[in-house]
């Protein structure tokens, strides 16, 4: 049906390309005009272009412009009336926003051919003059591709990009067009490897940058980042836009501000999330980097949306106690009672082998048995996996759990009872036996130390008991204390017996410089500042005798899925995308359009070699690798591991065959193996990252031969890291070919490989040696990646559902926060805390029929007393009594501040007369707590002091929320950790992490509410005594003690960034007297020199 259906509508392939080709045709028509240009006037159709977005959204700006100066100038605005006028500004903006995007739909054709003909004037001339500009003098005193001679600029085809000189020698293809408007559109366009989409990425960025409001292109790592912005910048600066980096400058430094000021911004995803973090720490504005979220392209976007997005960027800090862990402790005790596992494992598994292959009957049943209960009590144990490629095994352990694993696992018991602790591999949990508790408490361990108490029960037992209150207050706390030690106490076992079982030493981590650090399972990198979440990585530390790091309290956090969907529009391009279509739609709501090659793809992808054991597969491989050699041609071997390539590289050397090694312990070689890789018989082996970003380019005589050969070594649990491996060879139309040797002891083939795979080879009775190669069998493992790829994306779905709740939680104390910070909602904000805990303590007190409780909380929180009899408090519920008391205390306030601004002017008028102070600080206290309090003077003294009000409300409002928020943080952290205890109980965590979060969330607001209500009700400040006024500076942010890092969830796959050598950015070096080269005729010192100095 769905090829009947296709063959009248079309696929979806063909719908996308039908409906971006009448752009493209109009480019191709416009593209021969713009050809006729001289260099001046195609400069020129930029400065058409922004004409024509300003002249469509004039009216709106103009009125947005009047409004905001409105709110700047009326302090004594009402609050509804300054709603009223966001409102507006939203509307505003949103028209305005909508109104542009139909401009540069509109200008899209000429647009794109403007971008193509410079690249073709570059490619195809060493220099190319224009008249020259201010923006020219400018970049010639800083790039020595631009000179100044008289009043023209020559741009050289030649410049400085990632260290290296570049000749440009690029045009856009027509189907680099289409990949540009399906970036524009904000979808992704997946493109075959060196298809160009760096180049193709020009197109829409200088599309979306005409605006002038940021366009940001997003890289996996800062080499790229660096690399792109200087290599496809000149394009750009020759158009007069402004390009910049800023993963070239500091945090909070104005180099980066500057860069996020720039028409486009090239920059990591690590650095734009932690950006965003850092802007909603700070407590100055002036510190504050990024613009609101406009547009953005994502470059291999799906390891930045997919495989990064599942591991939250996090900035985090000192936690008190947080050196106090239990690992050292424990592990002793683990290491026996993993010890004691395995000797059991080795016996049943000895067994097993006896009755299984005694040939009778009767013994396959108690064979099946003891092969399953080896399976759950060690599943990585070698002897196994090694004894489960046999004839036959296989299948009868599949037969053996599907029977046991029969009405809910309702019989597995039998299997587990013998073990100390059960593993569940593809679950990734492990739980201990009362077999393993008995062997503990052998070792002098209380048993109970490692059992979750049943609180519900003590707490009802509790109630049915004849005690005080306080009593059983007394009583409530230390069953709930009881909890905590023992639920820390079993998740401390649990994670070290994860660390024991589950992770091996250079497979998953390696140990380098006495720490623990992650291998990228797709890459084979180190992923560097990286570390297992939930206290697994301290259990490895522990299980390798290294450092045991302290434990960390989150300052703030953000998982990428949720920082990129702030964008207005979001853009991605990548090799591999069609796979994952389906998440990038639920979770971004981002198309994939496939975008069709320069060239015909002539690469042969041969079917998948199966074979019944690792040592027979690696035997083929090698032979296979002679074999290639011995044609002329290049090979390139993918493996999963660096224990694999060190495993191949070690046989290969047996048969003295010449290779490189590329892995995660040698990276820094990479550009020199890289470049060698494409020499006819050179063979490369190369963890999975040869997938990402690597190009080999073929040398002479190798296209003859048959082009590169790719040999997998195992197939990776997601189709699309093996179609990045394969993407290697046959681009642009090169020869090449693809092959995937597997083993039924692989991972993927031993988790979730069909069970049809294992009886095909039993009946086909095959021997030692021998393989399978058909496509049915191909076919059966990519059902099986497809598998995991379902799982991982229910695992990521499940982490963005938990990120989900801090997201709309912290979208509600961000929006505060900027309010805060900029001073321009914050009387909103105020108004509307005074009136919630207003109404808070009236609802309290009627629910209650409290007159005292009402007249109490009033003095305590507002410092003030309320003129209404108890009969006019209780009776006006419906008579606005609220509305009425919110009345009489935010008027007392409204009058506190006027008083304090009138107070403080004199002095403020004195400094500002006779000093040069830019602020001052001075104390303000609400009788109980005091804080120091920073204003501008010049400000201040403008506006008659009304400025001291305003600066106190944001002090006050930004150190309240600050402090709670980031309690608030340490206390969902315990809670996300807590909650996962709840499936012993058969309960859901993410919805009880729901409940409890979004409780504690509304007590923060009201603790928040309350307090800030309270400081600024009794607010004083003690400005006659002169000395307590000082020059200050504003504040700015202290990130001595706060690190950035990503946790990384073992439960999915893993991918990290990759490492390149650091770009060295060469700028012009002009003497300080000598002439400056933007040809101003004085002297460097005196002219742009000016700016170096003023920098330093």
């Amino acid at each position: 049906m769905a090829n009947f259906l296709s063959k009248i509508f079309g696929n979806k392939s063909q719908r996308d390309l039908k409906e971006v080709m009448p752009f493209v045709n109009e480019a191709k028509v416009v593209y021969e005009t713009i050809k006729t240009l001289s260099n001046d006037d195609l400069r020129g159709k930029t400065i058409e272009f922004r004409a024509e977005i300003r002249s469509a959204i004039e009216k709106e700006e103009a009125e947005l412009q009047e409004l905001r100066s409105r709110i700047e100038n009326e302090y004594d605005m009402p609050v509804e009336e300054k709603e009223n006028i966001y409102k507006r500004i939203e509307i505003l903006e949103k028209t305005s926003y909508d109104k542009t995007q139909a401009v540069l739909n509109k200008i899209l054709p000429e647009a794109f051919a403007v971008v193509k003909e410079t690249a073709r004037r570059f490619a195809e001339n060493d220099e190319v003059e224009v008249t020259a500009t201010d923006h020219d003098r400018n970049l010639s005193a800083v790039r020595d591709s631009v000179t100044i001679r008289g009043d023209k600029a020559y741009y050289k085809n030649t410049w400085s990009a990632g260290g290296n000189t570049i000749k440009w020698d690029m045009v856009h293809y027509d189907v680099q067009l289409i990949g540009g408007i399906v970036l524009h559109n904000g979808k992704i366009a997946e493109m075959a490897t060196g298809e160009g989409k760096t180049l193709v990425g020009t197109l829409p960025v200088y599309l979306n940058a005409l605006p002038g409001k940021g366009v940001h292109v997003v890289t996996v790592n800062d080499y790229l980042a660096k690399r792109d912005s200087e290599w496809m910048g000149m394009l750009f600066e020759f158009h007069g836009l402004k390009v910049d980096c800023i993963d070239k400058y500091e945090p909070h430094s104005e180099g980066r501000k500057n860069a996020y000021l720039a028409d486009i911004t090239y920059g990591t995803n690590n650095e734009f999330g932690f950006d965003y973090l850092r802007d909603n720490m700070s407590r100055n504005p002036d510190e504050l980097v990024q613009r609101p979220h406009n547009y953005a392209i994502v470059d291999e976007v799906d390891s930045v949306l997919i495989d990064d997005a599942r591991t939250p960027l996090i900035i985090s800090g000192p936690t008190p106690k947080g050196d106090v862990q239990e690992f050292d402790r424990f592990k002793p005790i683990i290491e026996k009672i993993y010890n004691a596992q395995r000797m059991l494992v080795t016996q049943i598994l000895a067994e097993a082998k006896t009755l299984l292959t005694s040939g009778k009957p009767e013994d396959e049943k108690r064979g099946g048995e003891l092969l399953l209960r080896a399976h759950r009590g060690l599943p990585k144990n070698k002897a196994l996996i090694k004894f489960l490629s046999e004839q036959g095994m296989k299948a009868i352990l599949m037969k053996t759990e599907n029977f046991y694993m029969q009405e809910q696992n309702k019989n597995m018991h039998i299997i587990d009872d013998e073990l100390y602790f059960v593993i569940d591999e593809k679950q990734h949990t492990i739980d201990l036996t009362d077999k393993g508790i008995n062997f503990l408490s052998s070792l002098g361990e209380n048993p109970k130390f490692y059992q979750l108490p049943d609180v519900g029960s003590q707490i009802a037992e509790l109630e049915k008991e004849n005690l005080s209150q306080e009593e059983k207050l007394q009583r409530k706390d230390e069953i709930l204390k009881d909890f905590s030690i023992q639920s820390d106490r079993v998740h401390t076992v649990n994670q070290l017996l994860k660390a024991y079982t589950l992770f091996e030493k250079d497979v998953e981590y390696v140990v380098m410089d006495n720490k623990v650090k992650i291998v990228d399972e797709q890459t084979g990198r180190i992923m560097e500042g990286r570390r297992y979440s939930d206290g697994l990585h301290q259990a490895i530390e522990a299980k390798e005798a290294v450092k045991v790091e302290a434990a960390t309290q989150t300052y703030a956090t953000i998982t990428l899925q949720n920082y990129f969907r702030m964008y207005k529009k979001l853009a991605g391009m990548t090799g591999t995308a069609e796979t994952e279509a389906g998440e990038f739609w639920n979770i971004y709501k981002l198309d994939v359009v496939v975008i069709p090659t320069n060239r015909p793809v002539v690469r042969k992808d041969l079917e998948d070699m199966v074979y019944k054991t690792k040592r027979e597969k690696y035997q083929a491989i090698i032979n296979e690798i002679e074999r290639l050699r011995s044609e002329g041609r290049p090979v390139l071997v993918g493996t999963t591991s660096v224990e694999v390539s060190e495993l191949l590289s070690k046989m290969l050397t047996m048969r003295k065959i010449k290779h490189n090694v590329l892995n995660a312990k040698l990276h820094k070689k990479e550009a020199d193996i890289v470049a060698e890789a494409g020499y006819a018989g050179t063979v490369t082996i190369a963890t999975n990252m040869a997938g990402r970003g690597t190009d080999i380019k073929l040398k002479e005589g190798v296209k003859e031969a048959g082009g590169l050969a790719i040999i997998g070594t195992e197939r990776h649990e997601s189709r699309r890291v093996d179609r990045q491996l394969r993407g290697r060879a046959g681009r642009q139309g090169d020869p090449g070919s693809s092959l995937f040797f597997i083993s039924l002891e692989d991972n993927l083939m031993r988790l979730f490989g069909s069970e049809r795979i294992a009886k095909v080879m039993d009946r086909m009775g095959l021997q030692e040696g021998e393989v399978i190669q058909h496509s049915m069998i191909t076919k059966s493992i990519e059902r099986a990646q497809k598998k995991v790829e379902e799982n991982n994306f229910g695992i990521r779905k499940r982490l963005l559902e938990y990120d989900d709740v801090m997201n709309n939680q912290r979208t509600v104390i961000y929006n505060k926060r900027r309010n805060a910070l900029y001073g321009d909602r914050l009387s909103i904000d105020i108004s509307n805390m005074f009136y919630d805990t207003c109404e808070g303590i009236y609802e309290q007190a009627y629910a209650e029929k409290d007159y005292e409780y009402f007249n109490m909380e009033i003095l305590r929180v507002f410092g003030m007393e309320m003129p209404f009899t108890e009969k006019e408090l209780f009776d006006g519920r419906k008579n606005g009594i609220v509305d009425k008391i919110y009345e009489i205390v935010y008027n007392s306030y409204k009058e506190r501040m006027t008083r304090l601004a009138e107070m403080a002017f004199p002095f403020i008028k004195n400094i500002y007369e006779n000093t040069r102070y830019e602020n001052v600080a001075f104390p303000i206290t609400d009788g109980k707590k005091t804080m120091n309090i920073v204003t501008p003077v010049k400000k201040s003294y403008e506006n008659k002091g009304r400025e001291i009000g305003l600066s106190i409300e944001k002090n006050i409002t930004l150190a309240i929320i600050d402090n709670e928020w980031k309690e608030h943080l340490r206390e969902l952290d315990d809670l996300k950790q807590s909650v996962q205890n709840a499936t012993y109980e058969q309960k859901d965590p993410l919805l009880i992490y729901k409940f409890e979060s979004f409780n504690l969330f509304e007590k923060m607001l009201l603790t928040i509410n309350r307090e800030i209500s309270s400081f600024l009700s009794r607010a004083s400040l003690p400005v006659n005594q002169d000395e307590n006024v000082r020059e200050a500076k504003m504040p700015t942010s202290d990130n001595r003690n706060l690190k950035t890092s990503r946790e990384e969830r073992v439960s999915a796959q893993r991918t990290g960034e990759r490492e390149k050598p650091q770009p060295i950015h060469v700028e012009k070096k002009v003497g300080r007297n000598d002439p400056c080269p933007c040809g101003s005729g004085k002297k460097y010192k005196n002219c742009h020199g000016k700016l170096d100095n003023q920098s330093e």
